[in-house]
């Protein structure tokens, strides 16, 4: 449930019209006004209907906590189901409403406005700090079965030391640290100390992969899991073979493995306790299977058959899996951020030693660096995370801070005393949103443990079989994510007055045609069959203004106008995105040669797919 509390001075509201899932009301709630009042906006959702009475209990228990903090005795309950795109069914919204309406009436004075009825409402919020609250309650227990592994719990319950380490080697304390011009660190460094993971509002880029069409909640599915639309299906797509080239450049071997596993299988369910994860569980045949969360199990079970040389070595292994599952806590998920069912590039690395490993674990540690800035994410647009146990920070301190040196500023460090999980050393990458949530991007990790669980062995020169030291690399993390990360940072700049763009590469549409007139449009379909890109026309019957300020809300990189001149002239007047500003756009004319050059500069070793919808604009759908 959603709800956004607010401090009135007074609402009033009136019905006008029911819709078909309205409650049958009487002449007194037709109309209401209550002053002085604590009004809840309240939205029911899915995940509500598992555990109705604890959601009630919750809800009541949250608005009982702020009206005492606000001293008011009166509050209206209005139903607003814009607050989330996963709503309950109506039956239960309403059981919810009239539930939290019971609960308070004893301690307060309750207005509730009727459920499913279009109304008209005036409302005057007091405007001090505690005037505007929103919150998120989640049922108890969750939907489905869930696994908890040891390492889970471990997480919760490990203690860490943290630190910041600057480029210079300095290992500073969080309190002792100078976060001047590290406004982002500071923000990176709370949320990991804090370990809140939950969202009490809905992120930009939530908004913005709908009206762009790009991707969607699925109510027919669990929580977490997305549709996506062509244009989010063409972004997905070209980020999964950018990361699959980049890992078998790398010397990969590019593998599949299935999708569940049997929970009781004895190496992989010492595996699980080991994995901080929650899984999902099916039932089949009388025996127990999880869904995967990474593609370890069916490689680490494939590298257990291999026959493997220490010239093999270091020997790698990739997956791209469609897809991988987490049982994430309901409160964590949100649009693109973080997903029960997500696409995750997983590639493992056997090394001889732990000499090899850390040599190996830097080289893959600059791909990550060099990955990110080729999808449009700078080393300054991220945080970095390095994670180690406290005897590897004294036996690799000059390669740890090689990692600082190499991205030029200050990194966070987490510290353990002891080690809670398979690995000794891990990195990440972490985007930070406008909300000020972090989330892992790159990540590569050094495992000690896992050779030995799974009897993986290779032959060394002397004939004698040794356990090699295997690296976990996911070199762009989900892919989903890297979608929320470039949708986030195009919030941001629309924030600081610039205009929001894709990469040129990932762009849906990355040139558009307008013809001025009926008789420009054969030029403008010459023109778009000479341009080696995604290029469509929009052809529709409205003002070329409309249609260029569509473009804009669409992120076109470039906009080609045609008209009389251009015809006559055999040219092309070219709006540039990226070279615009909001109040002053930057126009170029020039030749379809030229364009054509510019779009192969730009695409110069970048994955390539076609146009995902009909050229012609007017002929395509609207899926929002």
């Amino acid at each position: 449930m959603q709800l956004l509390l607010v401090h009135s001075d007074f609402l009033e509201y009136e019905v006008k019209k029911k819709t078909p899932v309205g409650e049958e009301i009487g002449e007194g709630m037709r109309f209401g006004r209550m002053d002085e009042a604590l009004v809840a906006f309240v939205a029911v959702e899915a995940v509500d209907e598992a555990d109705v009475v604890g959601v009630v209990e919750r809800g009541c228990d949250e608005i009982q906590d702020v009206a005492g903090k606000l001293g008011v005795g009166r509050v209206v309950l209005y139903p607003y189901a814009h607050l989330s795109s996963d709503l309950s069914s109506h039956d239960v919204a309403v059981s919810v409403l009239k539930g939290l309406e019971t609960g308070l009436d004893s301690d307060f004075e309750v207005m509730r406005a009727p459920f499913g009825w279009y109304k008209g409402f005036t409302l005057k919020c007091k405007g001090h700090p505690l005037s505007e609250l929103s919150r998120t309650i989640r049922p108890s227990s969750d939907v489905g079965c869930e696994v908890v592994s040891e390492a889970v719990l471990a997480e919760e319950r490990a203690e860490s030391s943290w630190y910041l380490l600057s480029p210079d080697g300095e290992l500073v304390e969080l309190d002792r640290f100078d976060f001047t011009g590290h406004a982002n660190l500071r923000v990176f460094a709370d949320y990991e100390v804090s370990k809140s993971r939950a969202v009490d509002r809905m992120p930009p880029h939530v908004e913005l992969m709908r009206r762009l069409e790009i991707a969607d909640y699925e109510p027919a599915s669990d929580q977490g899991n997305m549709r996506f639309y062509p244009k989010g299906r063409l972004l997905k797509g070209l980020l999964e073979e950018y990361v699959c080239d980049v890992a078998l450049g790398a010397g990969a071997m590019e593998v599949e493995t299935p999708l569940m596993y049997d929970m009781n299988h004895p190496t992989l369910k010492k595996y699980l306790d080991r994995f901080p994860a929650r899984q999902y569980s099916i039932e089949s045949d009388k025996r127990s299977f999880f869904l995967r969360f990474s593609a370890c199990f069916g490689q680490f079970l494939m590298n257990h058959d291999m026959t493997i040389s220490y010239r093999s070595l270091p020997l790698k292994m990739f997956e791209l899996t469609r897809y991988s599952f987490r049982k994430e806590q309901s409160g964590e998920l949100v649009g693109l951020r973080r997903l029960r069912a997500f696409t995750m590039p997983d590639m493992h690395t056997l090394c001889s030693d732990m000499n090899e490993a850390i040599h190996e674990f830097y080289a893959q540690y600059k791909m990550c660096i060099r990955l990110m800035e080729t999808i449009g994410l700078k080393i300054d647009d991220y945080e970095v995370a390095v994670r180690f146990t406290r005897d590897f920070y004294e036996d690799n301190r000059e390669f740890l801070v090689k990692l600082v040196e190499t991205v030029k500023k200050p990194v966070l460090v987490e510290v353990w005393d002891e080690r809670f999980f398979y690995f000794v050393l891990k990195f990440e990458f972490n985007y930070i949103d406008c909300l000020g949530k972090a989330s892992a991007l790159s990540t590569v990790q050094i495992d000690v443990e896992n050779a030995e669980r799974y009897d993986i062995g290779y032959i060394d020169e002397g004939g004698e079989t040794r356990r090699p030291i295997i690296l976990h690399c996911s070199p762009s993390g989900a892919i989903e994510r890297c979608i929320y990360a470039l949708l986030e940072k195009a919030q941001k700049a629309t924030d600081s007055g610039e205009l929001p763009v894709l990469p040129f590469w990932l762009s849906p549409t990355q040139v558009r045609v307008i013809p001025v007139a009926d008789r420009h449009r054969e030029y403008a379909e010459s023109v778009a069959a000479r341009l080696s890109c995604r290029v469509d026309i929009d052809d529709r019957d409205a003002s070329v203004g409309r249609k260029i300020r569509d473009a804009g809300r669409e992120w076109i990189p470039y906009v080609v106008v045609v008209g009389d001149s251009e015809v006559e002239g055999q040219t092309l007047t070219v709006t540039v995105r990226e070279e615009s500003t909001p109040k002053k756009p930057k126009k170029v004319v020039m030749s379809v040669e030229e364009l054509e050059e510019i779009i192969k500069d730009r695409m110069k070793g970048r994955p390539y797919k076609p146009l995902p919808l009909n050229t012609f604009v007017s002929l395509r759908p609207k899926f929002v």
